[in-house]
C-alpha cells in the first residue's frame, strides 16, 4: 500500500508542476503532460481503492 501512495504522490507532483506551467506561461506541451499525469493519477486512485477495500476486509 505504501508503494501505491508513493506513486500517487509522485504523479501528483508532476501534474502540479506541469499544470502550473500551462496556467502561468501558456506552455502547451506542459498541458499535454498534465493531462497525461491526470490519467495516471486516475488509474492509481482506482488501484488504491481496490487495495484499500481488500485491506479493510481483513
Amino acid at each position: 500500500m505504501n508503494e501505491i501512495l508513493t506513486k500517487i504522490q509522485e504523479s501528483f507532483a508532476a501534474f502540479s508542476v506541469d499544470a502550473a506551467l500551462q496556467c502561468e506561461k501558456g506552455n502547451k506541451a506542459a498541458g499535454t503532460r498534465a493531462r497525461k499525469a491526470s490519467l495516471d493519477i486516475e488509474k492509481l486512485m482506482k488501484e488504491f481503492r481496490k487495495i484499500s477495500l481488500e485491506e479493510s476486509k481483513k
